[in-house]
């Protein structure tokens, strides 16, 4: 399904992504809170509820889901700007991790709303550098930041290889530091 604009929207039988319109986690669940807002263009919202596997032995969400969180966010964005995990495959290339960094402010629990603010801060030659914001939805407390380097990779060469002019354009960069809703 697509708006007036030609973009795709969301609809209460579709699972697919779209920055800041009614996005839906698997569970098909749509989350409201502060956090609810417009985004500026570059900046992707990415939902999902914390669930009772993501609750680690200390009673909060294990620190791994959150990387694995990024990198849901991630590919929920790429895939909303057209490239999605068969795009890349089809053209023998990928995105891969160089390193993460995370901040851990506040812990999150089980059935916890979040929204996952996402952006590309930067776009080199054959690098990328993409930020995180880990909201609680409800409150609109800062739980996470967090950054992923990247590096594009020719899977036939094996190596690094220049960022396609097609998926340059296909994304807008955004080097601010930070985007938490309540930032000016």
């Amino acid at each position: 399904m697509h708006t007036d604009s030609g973009k795709p929207s969301c609809s209460e039988s579709s699972l697919l992504y779209y920055r800041c319109q009614n996005l839906k986690r698997h569970t098909g669940t749509r989350l409201k809170g502060p956090a609810d807002m417009d985004c500026p263009p570059a900046i992707y919202c990415h939902r999902l509820r914390v669930t009772d596997e993501d609750i680690d032995t200390l009673g909060h969400t294990n620190n791994v889901r959150y990387v694995a969180w990024m990198q849901d966010a991630a590919i929920a964005h790429s895939t909303a700007m057209g490239w999605n995990p068969d795009r890349y495959q089809q053209h023998q290339q990928t995105w891969l991790v160089r390193r993460h960094e995370i901040e851990y402010l506040l812990p999150s629990a089980a059935g916890d709303p979040i929204v996952i603010y996402t952006w590309i801060a930067t776009l080199g030659k054959v690098t990328s550098t993409r930020r995180f914001e880990i909201v609680h939805a409800n409150s609109n407390a800062l739980l996470a930041r967090a950054q992923t380097n990247w590096v594009y990779y020719d899977r036939t060469r094996q190596r690094p290889t220049r960022v396609p002019e097609l998926l340059r354009s296909s994304f807008e960069v955004d080097p601010r530091s930070h985007f938490h809703p309540t930032d000016s």
